[in-house]
């Protein structure tokens, strides 16, 4: 491994939600983001880890495949996929009950990577794109332990403070907005 190399993790369905809860009035381009962070420095390896239903209809697939694509057409990330699982929900106003599909794996596979990844000394710099206070004890075990350093590229009001409080860095994604719209 060179030193000073770079890992960014992406949980997309947090990165989608958080944009729409952010109020933003645009949608993110992943190689116009990529391109964005690595002005501070290269980026060696992206993963991008979602769910997807099953089979995943075709407008999912080019876009997986797209997102695999190198430079430069492509951003060039590795893809994981995880299943979705149907589950039930009660709303607490109505009390109707509704099934829908939720994430299935995703938090588990940041959190294997952001350790394993570190363990076999795969990075010095981890860039996390999540907001899931879960992950603390592995982003605090690569902090502390193993002395990574840690940033995050987030929206604001969509990230847990317990993660924010390990960062170095933070990009705030709604800061420079305009510069990675589609």
């Amino acid at each position: 491994m060179r030193e000073g190399q770079t890992i960014w993790l992406i949980d997309a369905a947090y990165l989608f939600n958080a944009q729409r809860s952010a109020g933003a009035d645009y949608i993110f381009d992943y190689l116009k983001l990529k391109n964005r962070l690595e002005k501070r420095g290269q980026i060696s390896r992206v993963y991008y880890l979602n769910s997807s239903q099953n089979p995943p209809n075709d407008n999912q697939n080019g876009f997986h495949s797209w997102l695999k694509t190198a430079r430069p057409d492509g951003p060039q990330f590795i893809v994981k996929l995880y299943k979705l699982k149907e589950e039930e929900y009660k709303c607490p106003h109505c009390k109707e009950t509704f099934n829908c599909q939720v994430q299935k794996g995703v938090d588990v596979g940041l959190a294997t990577l952001i350790v394993k990844l570190a363990h076999q000394e795969n990075y010095d710099n981890l860039i996390l794109s999540t907001g899931d206070g879960d992950l603390e004890d592995s982003v605090a075990h690569v902090k502390e332990y193993l002395q990574k350093r840690i940033e995050l590229c987030v929206f604001r009001g969509g990230v847990s403070p317990d993660l924010q409080s390990y960062a170095d860095y933070i990009y705030w994604i709604n800061d420079f907005a305009q510069e990675v719209a589609k």
